[in-house]
């Protein structure tokens, strides 16, 4: 493989924008969980969608992979270069380019997190409601079709994705969608590049969707003693139509891990955590039928707060709890589930998840997005022990069959990456190597993110 010739072109056209500093490189090389170390070649930071395209242009030319880098938050080894060649961080393109508040939407540069949009959007009333927990870039978010706490109300990235400009393999710079609220012209191009982790193209620009700013926010915490009842008071939320903004559940283990981590007070055992958004009088009627069911299912020790302050400590804790799990073994790393079934199979999933992470000898603390059927296993192990990824990988097998077996999905949020490759044939049969042919056509070399997504040769 010419990397060399590639990166001699390229330093003609960034020059220090192309770094091979052993920092940038060990920086690109690492994730967030459990994949081995695998850096660049070289990591290029471009300015512009030109130079994107430039960028491409030259690896093309010498068959030089590129792998897209926002903020480095996946937990799958989305952004890991597993075959050399050139990182494209997109940290340099970070720009709000406009704000339309009438149309309530905005256009904005790929390397734009989403704290950064919220915080330029706060004079104007509206706001970017998807809520991974991390402060992920926006190019990042849309690349893994990202979600989160606020996805049972607002929806994931693909429904707040209006339109996206995108770089090719072969340099060709294309446009999808439009500032439009429907269109009936032409393949979803969009809907295509948003999940598609990079393999098809290299995202320069976003044209996204906007919400008002609620008139009033309450959120609230409460306790179970058990996690069935926990799990059985957010399916009759859903199915009663109550619109919650956020609806979280944490078992007893991820409480006592907060607890440690964030100096907070929880009684260890299952909780809820909750958010209404709307009109006052809205907010407190769901608030109050919200309670009746918690009731009903015995939850106990609510804490309801319309503080900002208190509301944002909360969730800041949630945020969290990745990393307040990591805490409870020094030095620990993790394989991280992200299961989604129908809601009317929740129960039953948690519950068989539980009892599977009981008998096993490593730790797995469950937390996850229940509103929408969508539940996380954080699975803890020592790095370089062998024994224990293997069994935090057949843990993982498990829950990924049962979720499949119950009409459920192998990734809700956090997409393929390297880790749920292997199950992209059981979960779209045919359809994997549809995704195969629509790879192949845009990306012949497979120079994109090779190595994630499409099966491999």
């Amino acid at each position: 493989m010419p990397v060399p010739e590639a990166l001699t072109a390229l330093a003609k056209i960034l020059g220090d924008r192309l770094s091979r500093s052993k920092s940038d490189l060990d920086l690109h090389g690492r994730n967030e969980t459990y994949f081995p170390f695998a850096p660049p070649d070289a990591v290029a930071y471009p300015e512009t969608t030109e130079e994107v395209a430039a960028i491409a242009r030259i690896c093309a030319q010498h068959d030089c992979p590129m792998t897209g880098w926002g903020a480095g938050t996946s937990l799958e080894g989305h952004a890991l270069p597993v075959r050399g060649g050139i990182s494209v961080d997109f940290s340099r393109m970070n720009r709000v380019l406009q704000i339309n508040p009438q149309d309530m939407d905005c256009v904005v540069q790929p390397g734009v997190t989403r704290e950064a949009l919220n915080q330029e959007l706060r004079a104007t009333g509206l706001f970017f409601p998807v809520d991974p927990g991390a402060n992920a870039s926006l190019g990042g978010m849309a690349s893994t079709r990202a979600s989160g706490t606020t996805a049972v109300r607002y929806g994931t990235m693909r429904d707040n994705v209006l339109g996206l400009e995108a770089v090719l393999a072969d340099g060709r710079v294309i446009r999808t969608g439009t500032r439009a609220r429907k269109s009936a012209a032409g393949y979803d191009l969009t809907g295509l590049f948003v999940g598609a982790e990079g393999t098809l193209g290299l995202i320069t620009e976003l044209t996204l969707k906007l919400q008002g700013q609620p008139e009033a926010i309450s959120a609230a915490v409460c306790a179970f003693d058990e996690i069935g009842p926990a799990v059985e008071t957010v399916i009759e939320t859903i199915q009663m139509g109550i619109p919650m903004a956020r609806i979280e559940f944490v078992d007893a283990a991820t409480a006592a891990a907060v607890n440690a981590y964030s100096g907070a007070s929880f009684p260890e055992m299952p909780h809820l955590m909750v958010e209404f958004h709307g009109s006052e009088a809205g907010v407190a009627e769901q608030a109050e039928s919200f309670g009746a069911l918690v009731g009903e299912h015995g939850g106990h020790g609510f804490d309801w707060s319309s503080r900002p302050e208190d509301r944002n400590a909360l969730w800041t804790m949630r945020h969290n709890a990745y990393y307040a799990c990591l805490a409870t073994r020094k030095g620990a790393t993790a394989l991280v589930t992200d299961l989604c079934v129908p809601i009317s199979r929740l129960a039953e999933a948690v519950e068989e998840t539980r009892a599977d992470i009981a008998a096993a000898t490593i730790p797995g603390p469950i937390l996850g997005h229940v509103g929408d059927g969508n539940f996380h296993a954080i699975l803890l192990v020592e790095p370089g022990n062998t024994a224990e990824l293997d069994e935090a990988k057949a843990l993982s097998h498990r829950m990924v069959e049962r979720a499949l077996r119950m009409g459920g999905t192998a990734t809700g949020e956090h997409g393929i990456g390297m880790g749920k490759l292997g199950y992209m044939d059981k979960e779209h049969g045919a359809a994997w190597d549809v995704m195969g042919a629509l790879k192949q056509a845009l990306d012949p070399n497979n120079l994109m993110n090779p190595g994630k997504m499409v099966r491999q040769g």
